[in-house]
């Protein structure tokens, strides 16, 4: 998560009741091999807008050795320690981590919560500014055409034995979804109400690998969930060809 407000923290007591239906060890899975089929078996991954940590973890089991970023520390106090996994708490615009990584991620379209280009171009370049040459970063990013058409001006209600969420979702302009959640969660037998307003935007994927190539890295793949752009989702895979500044 990103842009630590009182909604972010709000948001991490429920958040991983309502990330439980996201297939973790798949998405470590995936990602793992999509940074080991470019070449980099191993060292320091950098897991960037990291939430309570569940992917951090999977992937320090997998071998890498995690730096875990997320601005809000709410969420970093739901985390669950690991021996490979140091977790500071950080904006990712303002990313300034101890030393060079060789590879990052960001998952579960973390990067959507960036609110216009010159943010995402920040946020882009700090990454590349701490990668080693070689490395590797991975991220998914939902697309316009979630954002307009699944997202779009739906309500969607999600249901767990100790929580009840209204999901609404209002599609202003360029990209850009205001999400609220009322969110009802059982504290014994009594429910107790939350109400969370979250803002995303997506962006075309040409001016996201624009961007990227401008921060030195080369855009390897592009994956969409459909072969053709219909893909709701997009994960791309960036290795960094040359460094654009020093820190």
């Amino acid at each position: 998560m990103n842009h630590h407000d009182n909604s972010y923290e709000a948001f991490a007591a429920f958040y991983d009741a309502l990330m439980a239906e996201v297939d973790y060890p798949a998405l470590a899975a995936r990602y793992d091999g999509l940074i080991r089929d470019c070449g980099v078996g191993g060292g320091i991954l950098l897991d960037l807008a990291c939430g309570t940590g569940t992917l951090s973890v999977l992937l320090a089991e997998r071998g890498w050795d995690v730096v875990a970023a997320d601005s809000c520390p709410e969420m970093l106090a739901r985390a669950k320690p690991h021996e490979r996994v140091r977790y500071i708490c950080q904006d990712m615009r303002e990313l300034d981590l101890f030393g060079t990584i060789n590879a990052a991620v960001c998952s579960l379209d973390g990067l959507n919560h960036l609110l216009c280009v010159e943010e995402l171009a920040q946020t882009i370049g700090r990454v590349a500014l701490f990668c080693e040459v070689g490395a590797v970063f991975v991220f998914d990013v939902n697309t316009p055409l979630k954002h307009e058409t699944t997202l779009g001006d739906n309500i969607y209600v999600k249901e767990s034995d100790n929580l009840y969420c209204v999901w609404r979702n209002e599609y202003t302009w360029e990209g850009i979804v205001d999400i609220t959640l009322d969110i009802f969660g059982k504290n014994g037998n009594d429910y107790t109400r939350s109400t969370i307003e979250l803002t995303e935007k997506a962006y075309p994927l040409d001016t996201i690998r624009q961007i990227c190539e401008q921060s030195g890295f080369e855009v390897v793949d592009i994956i969409t969930e459909n072969s053709d752009e219909t893909g709701e989702r997009a994960v791309f895979v960036c290795r960094l060809i040359q460094n654009q500044q020093s820190y």
